[in-house]
């Protein structure tokens, strides 16, 4: 058996940059555990495997190296354009997810793409405990799977020094994101999940349904630039309409091939 796959750098406008993503997309379903195999063996932050339905949506899940995620934006994206290039995909693309319902990704001009997802309010988070993990910490809050640390400054972002071990160690399976007022873009962060096997991620979709309206009610205004300060880096457009978020960004292609199993 052959499947069809694709690395693919989403929320980029140019190779290498942005964050890659593996897709495989499926003529038939395959176990869950050959899906997580995959995943460990591409190695990326996410593979997203899609499955097409008989009424032209897409049935879409997400796997990190070492397990099955809720939910994942840039994947998500990464899916969409080897639909739309690969599959000569409509203008929008529509997945069914298992823990975050329908997703939505619509192709636009010059190869950028707008992910419609449900905003994602946090909760209150223990900022004394958190400041064991991050020092400067000015605000904590947290949603089903991340904690937020708000820091003062975007140099106090991009100089932050995570200790993964102990990242692990006291949030368990969450991922933690420190974020903080940008100089360029309106709002900067960055993210780790060392618990899913991803120390760093390079840009992030899905905390961005958090952050986006986190900074906006800050700011006042509901369009803003968000920066990803990872080593790759990467720019998202976001837009907060009531309870949604888009998030507007490129995808580019980086290599095609096949997973070859046993027949």
């Amino acid at each position: 058996m052959k499947l069809p796959l694709w690395l693919i750098d989403a929320f980029a406008e140019r190779p290498f940059s942005g964050n890659p993503a593996g897709v495989v997309l499926l003529e038939e379903p395959i176990p869950d555990t050959l899906m997580q195999d995959i995943a460990t063996e591409l190695g990326q932050a996410e593979t997203a495997i899609s499955l097409p339905r008989s009424d032209g949506s897409w049935e879409l899940r997400w796997f990190a190296p070492l397990r099955e995620v809720a939910f994942c934006g840039h994947a998500t994206l990464a899916a969409a354009h080897a639909i739309a290039t690969e599959r000569n995909g409509a203008g929008t693309i529509t997945f069914r997810t298992r823990f975050v319902g329908d997703l939505r990704v619509r192709r636009e001009e010059r190869g950028r793409y707008v992910l419609d997802l449900p905003r994602v309010d946090p909760g209150p988070a223990d900022l004394e405990a958190l400041r064991t993990l991050v020092p400067e910490a000015a605000e904590a809050f947290a949603t089903f799977e991340n904690v937020f640390a708000v820091l003062p400054s975007e140099r106090a972002v991009r100089d932050f020094a995570p200790d993964f071990a102990a990242i692990e160690e006291a949030l368990g399976g969450m991922g933690l994101t420190v974020t903080a007022r940008g100089a360029e873009a309106d709002m900067v962060s960055r993210y780790f999940a060392p618990a899913a096997g991803i120390p760093e991620d390079q840009v992030t979709g899905s905390i961005h349904a958090t952050l986006a309206p986190f900074w906006a009610a800050r700011l006042g205004r509901t369009r803003l630039v968000a920066e990803q300060a990872s080593r790759r880096g990467g720019r998202i457009l976001c837009d907060v309409a009531g309870e949604r978020v888009l998030l507007t960004g490129g995808a580019v292609t980086v290599l095609r091939g096949e997973i070859v199993l046993p027949d």
